[in-house]
């Protein structure tokens, strides 16, 4: 009988036999928007270019990324700002030295912030694990003393992990991670030093997937946020589920992309159901889950 090669780390449980909780208040959905700030090399190490895929870095690539730490990621701040909606803060460690005031405005707005390696130019798979350890450490020192908390949620840079990656996050106090698009649920994966909690993140759902990688356009984006916040809302019905959106001020943020971006979320916030949605963190969402009685996150017996 034929066996892959299998990662070991969650069992496989359908979502139709999964046992039933409720998010705070009975709430149905949980609802988060992950804002990933990121900082690269200058014609040097890795980095999305939509114009020449997999060629080298060029100063014209560096520039448009840039664009969103100058301009694109204060306009989205403007829209959840506007709308009054948190969000989860992915990163990059080298952000706090390069961008001091876009930390000020993480701060004034108490966002939740992940640990999203210290650049986007580079990934952890290929380092040996001493390094790796290294790496992810040097991502919660930089941070806890820049923004002044400590991260427990953890999202790779380009979602890229080794093969000891959640080991490491979980003896390096992390309790969380966004890494594997596996579910709509949380679920508990094993790890050799216990369990490690992880939250549903969209590679789908994900304007660098969407619009860099495949080439829908703005509206094709904004269709796919409201398509599938409404099919996860009337599933919500029946079980808890978590909608998840990932947005990045370089691609989102250009301006052309930001009117049906806007008219997206704003479909979401003001929906008629939205009494029944927790708009909401990705930590929040993980806190919760780690409070309630094990047996009803699966995995949680782990």
């Amino acid at each position: 009988m034929l066996k892959l090669p299998h990662h070991h780390r969650y069992d496989y449980l359908p979502i139709t036999n999964r046992k039933h909780y409720s998010w705070p208040n009975g709430k149905r959905l949980a609802f988060y928007i992950a804002l990933n700030i990121e900082h690269f090399a200058f014609q040097a190490g890795m980095g999305i270019d939509p114009h020449n895929r997999g060629g080298p870095q060029t100063n014209r690539n560096y520039a448009w990324r840039d664009y969103g730490n100058r301009v694109g990621n204060w306009r989205l701040f403007e829209i959840l700002d506007e709308l009054k909606i948190p969000a989860s803060i992915l990163l990059n460690s080298a952000v706090c030295y390069e961008y001091p005031e876009i930390i000020q405005k993480i701060k004034q707005r108490g966002d939740d912030v992940l640990g999203h390696g210290r650049t986007n130019a580079e990934i952890l798979k290929g380092m040996w694990e001493d390094d790796e350890r290294r790496v992810i450490m040097e991502c919660v020192e930089v941070i806890q003393k820049h923004v002044g908390v400590r991260p427990y949620g953890w999202m790779g840079a380009q979602s890229v992990e080794s093969s000891v990656t959640p080991d490491l996050l979980k003896e390096c106090g992390f309790t969380h991670l966004l890494d594997w698009p596996v579910d709509d649920q949380p679920i508990y994966m094993r790890t050799r030093s216990g369990s490690l909690l992880s939250v549903p993140y969209p590679m789908e759902l994900n304007d660098a997937g969407s619009i860099v990688n495949r080439d829908h356009t703005g509206r094709d984006f904004a269709d796919m946020i409201v398509d599938q916040f409404e099919f996860l809302l009337e599933a919500s019905e029946k079980q808890p589920l978590v909608f998840a959106l990932s947005l990045h001020g370089f691609v989102v943020g250009q301006p052309f992309r930001l009117r049906p971006l806007l008219q997206a979320i704003k479909h979401c916030v003001k929906h008629p159901k939205a009494d029944e949605i927790w708009f909401t963190r990705a930590g929040d969402i993980a806190r919760y889950c780690m409070a309630l009685e094990k047996g009803l996150i699966p995995g949680s017996e782990y």
